[in-house]
């Protein structure tokens, strides 16, 4: 039975300044099939062992909620939403990352300078609250593409947790990056996973804001490609 460990917040945040190509104008249809068809191979079927109706499943996320790159003020994150997407499609449990120390929801400047603030001194944000990660065999790990990284938080989240034998799934809202190749960071973090670079899914903030229901399509789409949809 899926329970939710924590009530999320969440945005999910694109730099404006260049690193995360904020500044593509991505139109949205064009987009949708993107989500779908980059970022995972949608042709072939995992016959991961630990990926079966069997395995213990856990949505993992970083979510912020207020001014947010091309959405304007919102009150439910993107990542957020397709977080529960996610757990809804496959019957898995749910934890949202939250620092201790909020991100600003008013200035979204201000909050992407502190972004980059840390990921320049490598910071490990103290987080609130905790999952046993060891308890489950798929780990879904969600997040905005910040700077072509994870949010600080979610290293701070990753380094508490043993991850020898999971299997460690990315997904990522952005607007205009795409994965970023933050895939492959979160593999060096989550050190003994198998973690399926390269199938991870990367949906536009925009498509999970505005149209909810392209991204749970998408969604399906990629869970069927992983066999995860229960």
């Amino acid at each position: 039975m899926k329970f939710k460990l924590f009530k999320p917040l969440f945005f999910g945040i694109c730099t404006l300044l260049g690193m995360n190509s904020c500044t593509a104008k991505v139109n949205e249809s064009e987009e949708t099939d993107k989500n779908t068809n980059t970022e995972m191979n949608s042709d072939t079927k995992s016959s991961e062992s630990a990926m079966n109706e069997d395995s213990k499943k856990l949505v993992v996320f970083f979510s912020h909620t207020g001014e947010n790159y091309n959405v304007g003020y919102i009150e439910k994150g993107n990542t957020h939403i397709i977080a529960d997407m996610i757990a809804d499609a496959t019957d898995a449990d749910i934890f949202e990352i939250v620092p201790e120390k909020e991100y600003p929801k008013d200035d979204y400047n201000e909050c992407i300078e502190i972004a980059k603030t840390e990921l320049r001194s490598d910071a490990r944000p103290a987080v609130k609250g905790d999952v046993n990660v060891e308890d489950y065999d798929v780990i879904f790990l969600g997040y905005p593409n910040w700077w072509g990284n994870p949010p600080m938080c979610v290293y701070t989240f990753i380094e508490k947790h043993d991850w020898n034998g999971k299997t460690v799934i990315p997904f990522i809202t952005h607007e205009g990056s795409g994965m970023g190749g933050t895939d492959r960071k979160i593999a060096e973090a989550c050190k003994g996973a198998k973690t399926l670079t390269g199938k991870g899914l990367a949906i536009q903030g925009k498509v999970a804001q505005e149209n909810q229901s392209s991204a749970r399509k998408s969604v399906e789409r990629w869970l069927d490609g992983l066999d995860m949809n229960k």
